[in-house]
């Protein structure tokens, strides 16, 4: 299980982006979380198997139908996975 932390940009807060990755999260058997920032971008942290996080990422760029992500980031996190997803 590998851990990465996420940072999706664009017109992602205010269209239910934390709520729909929940879903998509956990659809895939990822842990972690969703988060609004200050600066209007949205902070994922997701812990999973390669194959899950790599469907995540793909599905982080495009987002619910009212998003419009104009770039995501991410990196390696090195913390112990949550049991569950959460919006924060």
């Amino acid at each position: 299980m590998e851990c990465r932390l996420f940072s999706v940009k664009g017109r992602v807060q205010g269209v239910w982006f934390r709520e729909s990755t929940r879903r998509e999260a956990l659809a895939l058997g990822i842990t972690g979380y969703a988060k609004n920032m200050a600066d209007r971008s949205v902070e994922v942290l997701a812990c999973g198997d390669s194959a899950a996080l790599q469907r995540l990422a793909e599905w982080l760029e495009v987002g619910p139908p009212a998003a419009n992500v104009s770039q995501v980031d991410w990196s390696p996190a090195d913390c112990p996975p949550p049991d569950s997803f959460t919006t924060r």
